[in-house]
């Protein structure tokens, strides 16, 4: 079995939906050999990352930049999972309120440091919320996952 770690900072209704979105796709009925383990970045660490195949980080932009939690995980992470899990495949959603620019650029510093793989583009999701955020999370959390069970990534 492959695993895949989600580490989502989910600090409204509208921002759990979107977790909760990513579980949900990455455990699609038509993945059989992965198993998703769901972390808030402040109980994540690098014990998890360690422990998996591939990461999805979630976050919301937060004055122009990740979340403080996020920025933990990673504060903590970083170090001890360096020579480790260089190459690991990681996919990135960020809930903008605005447009998302600051925050794609820091978690992107950090994932170039790590030396881990993107599986696609970062998704932002700016401006007011759309109902339509729900499926684009869903659909990266299905694609990642399906991606691990197929052998791909």
């Amino acid at each position: 079995m492959k695993k895949l770690l989600i580490v989502a900072h989910a600090p409204s209704p509208n921002t759990l939906t979107l977790r909760d979105a990513a579980a949900r796709g990455a455990s699609h009925e038509d993945i059989e050999n992965v198993t998703v383990t769901v972390k808030p970045p402040l109980e994540a660490g690098p014990e998890d990352v360690l422990d998996c195949d591939a990461i999805l980080l979630g976050t919301t932009e937060n004055l122009g930049y990740m979340s403080g939690a996020l920025k933990d995980f990673f504060d903590r992470s970083y170090y001890p999972v360096l020579e480790e899990k260089q190459g690991l495949p990681c996919a990135l959603y960020i809930r903008a309120g605005q447009d998302g620019t600051g925050t794609r650029r820091a978690v992107e510093s950090i994932v170039t440091g790590l030396r881990w793989n993107w599986v696609q583009e970062p998704l932002v999701l700016r401006g007011e919320w759309q109902d339509a955020f729900e499926q684009q999370v869903e659909e990266l959390g299905m694609y990642l996952a399906a991606g691990l069970d197929a052998g791909v990534l």
